[in-house]
């Protein structure tokens, strides 16, 4: 009589093991099963159009986490060397690259990628949308004295700005239909993270083209005075 209620309670063991498993199984094949819900964006612009500001308010309306691109490579020693004439590290955009996938690969919830190179470290096909932020370059250079760049910094990064880097670089590596401009010249923080949403959730319409600084100073006749060295 003891062997045989042995023998019930090992099938019995051995029944709740394999239920268990079929349970574990079961989960883990739905969790690969499930639709990814997560967002991974790319907010990018020239230095002083309000990238990081704006990206942080809208990681916080959306509970997503922002990940400044900068700040990444500076922390993790991401970078191969320092440039002392613009006085910035130089990024390692291999290993950066490879850090970002690890991180996109790793994480659950939305993710807001923060940078003016980001475009070309976070991959293509894992981004649903990206924003290019645009100022008027008169605004913008008061901006860039006001943070302190040397003079050469700021004209280059006013030339950026007037002849659409970000953006041809955006569209170039992401391709038309994913980059969304946005001229935050007039608009306050919150209404361009209110236009974010809306062009995320399809009430809104995602276009590039908006601006045009090259034709404006052309026509204010002030073009000269920023692209002289170029």
């Amino acid at each position: 009589m003891l062997g045989i209620a042995s023998e019930k309670k090992d099938k019995g063991l051995i029944q709740a093991e394999a239920s268990l498993s079929l349970k574990e199984r079961t989960k883990a094949q739905r969790k690969r099963a499930a639709p990814d819900r997560r967002r991974i964006l790319v907010i990018t612009g020239t230095p002083g159009v309000g990238k990081t500001f704006i990206s942080n308010l809208l990681a916080s309306k959306l509970e997503a986490e922002r990940i400044s691109i900068g700040e990444l490579v500076e922390k993790e020693n991401l970078h191969i060397g320092w440039d002392e004439e613009r006085k910035t590290l130089i990024a390692d955009l291999e290993r950066l690259s490879r850090r970002i996938k690890e991180i996109i690969r790793n994480r659950r919830k939305t993710l807001i990628f923060e940078g003016h190179y980001a475009v070309h470290v976070v991959p293509p096909e894992k981004v649903h949308l990206t924003f290019v932020l645009r100022r008027d370059p008169r605004k913008l250079e008061k901006t860039l004295k006001n943070r302190g760049y040397n003079p050469r910094k700021i004209r280059e990064n006013l030339a950026a700005e007037i002849l659409d880097v970000c953006l041809y670089d955006a569209v170039n590596m992401y391709g038309v239909e994913k980059v969304c401009e946005i001229d935050t010249s007039r608009k306050k923080p919150n209404e361009v993270v209110e236009m974010i949403i809306l062009i995320m959730e399809g009430k809104k319409k995602c276009q590039v083209g908006l601006v045009d600084w090259l034709g404006m100073l052309e026509n204010e006749g002030e073009l000269d005075k920023y692209l002289e060295d170029f």
